[in-house]
């Protein structure tokens, strides 16, 4: 595959995107059938750069990426709304950054600069 599609794979994975060389690149949103969801960028199919991941119950990451995991500063929002930022190396949480953590309304989550 080369250029802009969707693609839907049998298990109800769904990626929509660019792709290069059957590869997903740049930006694009790739979904589950549970509900995950990811939206933001892809090097060579795997989630790189900054980006959102929101599980069905409501929680979300919203950060940097990097060979498909975590990895950098990010904001973690829980189920209940509550925003922590922190570190993360390798998919793993490595230390928070804040000392205390805010509710904001649903309606805030968008990206942060």
């Amino acid at each position: 595959m080369h250029g802009e599609g969707t693609y839907k794979w049998n298990d109800g994975r769904e990626f929509t995107g660019s792709y290069v060389d059957n590869k997903m690149v740049g930006d694009g949103v790739f979904t589950w059938k549970d509900g995950r969801k990811y939206t933001g960028g892809y090097v060579d199919d795997k989630k790189s750069g900054q980006g959102t991941f929101e599980w069905p119950d409501g929680r979300k990451y919203i950060g940097a990426w990097l060979n498909g995991k975590q990895h950098g500063e990010g904001n973690y929002f829980d189920k209940n709304g509550k925003e922590r930022r922190g570190t993360w190396a390798d998919g793993k949480r490595v230390s928070w950054l804040d000392k205390r953590s805010t509710v904001i309304s649903p309606r805030d989550f968008s990206p942060r600069d």
